[in-house]
């Protein structure tokens, strides 16, 4: 990748298009304690959205997943409301809650909410009875029902769907911090980009493919932690 970059940069001989040697030299260059805050902060929105959208789809998605008339209930509002571009909600969520942290939060909830609901009733819908008649059999409890085979069913597609959606929130995210906030790593990009920074914004740009690298990687720990049956 560095060597096609570097053609580039050499072919167009703009300052729009830095060297891979300036860039890395800005991101070596940068205040540590900015840095951090920045990533910080858009750690926290992604992490707060994304454990909000679990709470919430995991009881909605148990809810249709072992319940026919609530399925049927609740089927029709998840499919309309499913296909709607959430980026395209980014105005009206910044309406009604503002430009702080919680049309942030909300966006990256709303991003995932609706796959997690759709995959966990998917998920439970799946788990054949007969498993659930044989821990009947030998005595188990309903909670213990749950724990052992609805829970499981559910986390597993859960974590693959927070693995496809993951890119997207973060998209999102980008979006969300360039209104209304003085940190994030958005709000670091586009700074960087006004100020006609261009290896800062490059820098920036890479740091926050970085951070989803990462939380792709730790998506993955959960899997091979908690899906051990699976591997």
């Amino acid at each position: 990748m560095n060597v096609v970059w570097y053609i580039a940069f050499l072919l167009m001989h703009h300052p729009i298009l830095p060297s891979p040697l300036a860039v890395y030299n800005a991101m070596a260059h940068l205040e540590a304690k900015d840095l951090w805050l920045n990533i910080s902060y858009s750690l926290f929105r992604i992490f707060a959205g994304v454990i909000i959208a679990l709470i919430v789809g995991l009881l909605i998605g148990l809810l249709m997943g072992r319940s026919q008339v609530w399925n049927k209930l609740l089927d029709p509002v998840v499919y309309l409301t499913y296909p709607v571009p959430k980026i395209a909600l980014l105005p009206v969520v910044m309406l009604f809650f503002g430009l702080g942290e919680v049309s942030k939060i909300l966006m990256i909830m709303l991003i995932l909410l609706f796959q997690v609901i759709i995959s966990v009733r998917d998920g439970v819908k799946a788990i054949p009875d007969s498993t659930y008649d044989v821990l009947t059999s030998i005595g188990a409890s309903t909670a213990q029902k749950f724990w052992n085979v609805t829970l499981p069913g559910a986390l597993s597609v859960i974590l693959s769907t927070i693995r496809i959606s993951l890119g997207t929130a973060i998209s999102v995210l980008f979006f969300t911090e360039i209104y209304g906030t003085e940190h994030g790593m958005g709000f670091f990009i586009m700074d960087a980009w006004l100020r006609l920074d261009y290896p800062e914004m490059y820098a920036g740009i890479m740091l926050f493919s970085l951070v989803g690298f990462v939380l792709f990687l730790l998506v993955d720990v959960l899997d091979y932690k908690f899906m051990k049956w699976r591997n």
